[in-house]
């Protein structure tokens, strides 16, 4: 399938779950009005680079434009609501000021779930990591949530550097990703950083 793409280091969107974009750039509110009038569906990816162009990674996530707010000199404000992880076959030649690529969608298992022993880990860890980094949770509300909404939801806010985070979304299982990031939280909560994020090597 051919898709538009939001190219942005940091920004992941999972299956499920909203990303709330500001689009200001040029290029980008083109790619906004273009989907607005197709199918409202944009794909984030992250460029494995900082400068115009660089090569993207090959594992990224189809969203669709949900709440939209228009301004007037042209920017807008979007929710977008996670569909499918996609695979990049290739990034197509185009016209448009907006990368586009071909890309097939992922298969993911929706009613995924992790064995009592594996939530209780993550929770366990989860609190642990919360604690060392003085957020403030509302452990109840998390305990009430499903599997994959758990999961996904912190590997998509977790402050991990733009490798982690795309290792996260490349995790071929819900319990592969809830065994990485378990992971992660133990080396981020052992490692002494300057800029506090954690970074996988």
């Amino acid at each position: 399938m051919r898709l538009s793409i939001f190219p942005l280091t940091g920004a992941l969107l999972f299956p499920g779950l909203q990303l709330p974009l500001h689009i200001f750039e040029p290029r980008y509110r083109a790619m906004i009005s273009d989907s607005l009038v197709r199918d409202r569906r944009i794909a984030m990816i992250q460029p494995q680079g900082q400068y115009d162009g660089a090569p993207l990674f090959h594992i990224g996530c189809v969203g669709k434009i949900g709440e939209v707010e228009a301004m007037e000199d042209g920017r807008y404000n979007v929710i977008l609501q996670g569909i499918a992880r996609f695979r990049l076959l290739r990034e197509l030649d185009v016209t448009t000021p907006f990368r586009q690529v071909e890309g097939e969608l992922i298969e993911d298992d929706a009613g995924a779930s992790l064995s009592a022993v594996e939530r209780a880990s993550f929770e366990r860890e989860a609190r642990r990591f919360a604690e060392a980094q003085g957020y403030s949770v509302d452990w109840e509300s998390v305990g009430r949530l499903d599997d994959v909404s758990l999961i996904n939801g912190v590997s998509q806010i977790a402050p991990f550097d733009a490798a982690a985070k795309q290792a996260l979304l490349e995790a071929d299982s819900l319990a592969a990703r809830c065994e990485l990031l378990v992971q992660l939280m133990q080396f981020f909560g052992r490692r002494d950083s300057d800029d506090g994020r954690v970074t996988l090597q």
